[in-house]
């Protein structure tokens, strides 16, 4: 059996049985390497079933001398030596499993570095430089590894790989598998690859760019870099960044030469590409490359744009496919409203827009109206997620308390629906709406503007259509005889290997704990949260419907849409109650109390990524500011990463609350992988989401509510 493979090895088979093998990165690294013959720094992986035999039975017999072949082979490929005291090989080591998920373990870079091999070193680069790798390989190896890093660089690069194999079963990486269903027997690949530095100076540099840009679509590069630093500064959101139009202007040259290597790269996966890379002293070198994820519009205008391109790979029917998902429900253009009407109240505009519709004060009345043919405005006093199903059928949704951060004002922006919130002038009571001295009903026409903040009474005219790129692709459907349905799933922008799982074992208190925190739910909504498939959730809700638990709302008006009765709804308190008890009244305030400083940072980053201020307005966030949008992304990365750590640590007390730690890592490596639809959308399980529904579970917990919280300024 073979068990390691160079970069540029042909295994003659499909990339995806490639990728099983070796991992999705050494299989996406072995074709720029062979296929497409760009500059990869030469490197092996280590198989997955070398992964699964060290954990079943040990180190593997054969796998070192396989190793040493492949460094001798890496040794005179660069002409550097693997622990040579004048001129060593350094290598970076790091996981690369066929399905990327949190828990596994981080690259080590500069592996190779000990006393006799930094002081050659020093000879050839200077002690600065030196001093900066050696930190950081020891750093990084003490967390990772666990030890100090031996002097011996074979003992370091054996302690590397057998950290790569255990991380396969590290706690986080196996509750992430149990929850997705993804299977135990995948093991990870290694990678080992000669280290090239971006930290040697002003013409060395590390970046990270898509192909178009993710966030509209505009065929450009889009990404950041930092010039004199090592890869990982760039991802891991504690360095300033700029932007990748930098490089054009500080190194013409390799600018057009990085472009040139993206278009390749983009004509060959047919696709936008998420590329990582390296500058060392004036010399590029491609590191890593994958399908990039973008958001909704981005996805329809690359998608016409690719199509209508005569000579790119791609072609209409495909370019449908590829976004159905996104067609069942395309985004609309901005709408437009007559100059000459009078508001008869203003908020803030928190999501752009112009909405008319019959006034409804309460979600069920919202989703039955719609159902009916209605177009309807919800107006609130606030939102929560036992409103989100109105919302979704809502054309507008105006509230009168509120910031540009509250939940509606997120939920809305997320969705697309105009907004208006912190409406001071209105007040709701019952089915009856009050501007000033005038008492509205249900049924009553309003219109709002989420742009200016201004609602009106009565219908004003607006001229909403959906974006052009989608007609565009309706139409191309239309021609070719594609049927867009609604229940499609969009599969664009996925990674080389998908694997489609197994159930996990579900729990009747699991489905009533969401159920109690969300209010109304839908399979699909249940089976990213409880990390399964929506049919194994449908079959555990109709056996609470059976029970007395659960109804099925509305009949038709409501399809596949569930609520606990007060039965259910009396299960689900009393293990809120047990929760607490067992947990501790103390412990649970605590926690609702830490949380505070986290939930300020989190709204101010989803209100930064959704909005930003232009000539001292706030506006729709556009996202063609490359610059703004990085710094909010670094925000966020520190966020998540002192709230997995502060929420790691109180699931040591309840260890339920470790299910929020998954779901929060998966939503943070789809926005860390380009797919910024995770930060806030509310269609899917995004960071947002989880977010509010863990503040509505520590305040249960903590023995409050949501009003309570909202009168004392703290939610």
């Amino acid at each position: 059996m073979t068990f390691v493979y160079a970069f540029d090895y042909s295994h003659g088979v499909p990339l995806r049985e490639v990728a099983s093998l070796i991992g999705g990165k050494a299989a996406n690294l072995g074709v720029m390497s062979r296929e497409l013959r760009l500059p990869v720094p030469p490197g092996f992986a280590i198989s997955t079933a070398a992964c699964r035999l060290y954990l079943e039975n040990g180190w593997p017999y054969g796998l070192n001398s396989e190793i040493r072949d492949h460094i001798t082979q890496l040794e005179r490929t660069v002409g550097r030596g693997f622990g040579h005291a004048q001129d060593p090989l350094l290598v970076s080591v790091r996981s690369g499993a066929p399905i990327s998920m949190p828990g596994m373990m981080d690259t080590i870079l500069n592996l190779g570095l000990n006393a006799e091999t930094s002081a050659g070193l020093k000879a050839l680069v200077g002690d600065d430089f030196v001093a900066a790798c050696t930190k950081r390989f020891t750093d990084q190896y003490r967390e990772i590894v666990g030890i100090a890093p031996p002097q011996d660089p074979w003992g370091q690069l054996r302690g590397a790989i057998e950290a790569v194999f255990r991380s396969w079963n590290s706690p986080r990486a196996r509750s992430y598998r149990e929850r997705e269903g993804i299977s135990d027997d995948l093991g990870t690949a290694v990678i080992v690859q000669t280290m090239v530095f971006g930290n040697r100076g002003d013409e060395s540099a590390t970046g990270v760019l898509f192909t178009r840009n993710p966030a509209t679509g505009e065929n450009v590069l889009y990404g950041d870099l930092m010039f004199d630093a090592q890869g990982e500064d760039v991802v891991a959101g504690t360095h300033q960044t700029e932007s990748i139009s930098v490089l054009d202007e500080r190194m013409p040259e390799l600018g057009a030469e990085l472009r040139g290597y993206a278009e390749y790269l983009e004509r060959h996966y047919a696709d936008v590409c998420d590329i990582e890379f390296t500058i060392e002293q004036g010399k590029l070198w491609m590191l890593q490359t994958r399908i990039g994820k973008r958001s909704p519009q981005a996805a329809l205008r690359i998608a016409v744009e690719m199509a209508e391109d005569e000579e790119f790979p791609l072609d209409r029917a495909q370019a449908v496919a590829r976004v159905a998902g996104h067609l069942s429900d395309p985004p609309l253009a901005p709408a437009e409203r007559s100059e000459d009407a009078i508001a008869v109240a203003s908020g803030l505009g928190a999501s752009p827009g112009v909405a008319v519709g019959e006034i409804v004060t309460t979600p069920e009345d919202a989703v039955v109206m719609a159902e009916a043919g209605k177009t309807v405005v919800l107006v609130r006093r606030e939102t929560s997620p036992d409103d989100v199903h109105g919302m979704a059928k809502a054309a507008g949704i105006l509230t009168t308390t509120g910031g540009l951060a509250s939940h509606a004002a997120v939920v809305a922006r997320g969705w697309g629906i105009p907004a208006v919130v912190g409406v001071a002038g209105v007040r709701v009571e019952g089915d009856t709406v009050t501007i000033g001295s005038e008492t509205y009903r249900k049924g009553d026409t309003l219109t709002i503007d989420g742009t200016t903040g201004e609602v009106f009474v009565g219908a004003i005219s607006s001229g909403a259509e959906i974006v052009p790129e989608a007609a565009k692709l309706l139409e191309w459907a239309a021609d070719l005889g594609i049927e867009i349905e609604t229940s499609q799933d969009d599969r664009e922008g996925e990674d080389v290997v998908s694997d489609e799982g197994s159930a996990a074992e579900l729990s009747r208190e699991s489905i009533i704990h969401v159920m109690l925190i969300k209010g109304f739910v839908t399979p699909n909504d249940l089976a990213p949260i409880l990390f399964t498939a929506p049919e194994t959730v449908s079959a555990e809700l109709d056996g609470l419907v059976a029970g007395g638990l659960a109804n099925l709302v509305g009949g038709s008006a409501l399809a596949g849409m569930f609520q606990l009765t007060e039965d259910g709804k009396a299960v689900g308190a009393e293990g809120i109650a047990a929760d607490g008890e067992k947990w501790g009244a103390d412990n649970a305030a605590k926690a609702l109390d830490d949380l505070l400083p986290l939930d300020h940072r989190m709204k101010a980053i989803v209100t930064d990524w959704q909005m930003r201020e232009v000539n001292g307005q706030q506006v729709l966030n556009d996202h063609t500011d490359g610059t703004y949008d990085a710094a909010v992304l670094t925000e966020f990365a520190a966020l998540h990463a002192d709230a997995v750590t502060w929420l790691g640590e109180l699931s040591a007390g309840l260890e339920r609350l470790g299910s929020y730690v998954a779901r929060l890592d998966r939503a943070a490596a789809e926005v860390a992988g380009g797919d910024t639809n995770y930060l806030a959308s509310p269609r899917i399980d995004s960071f947002h989401n989880i977010w509010f529904e863990l503040h509505e579970d520590l305040i249960l917990l903590a023995g409050r509510t949501r009003e309570e919280e909202v009168a004392a300024g703290r939610a």
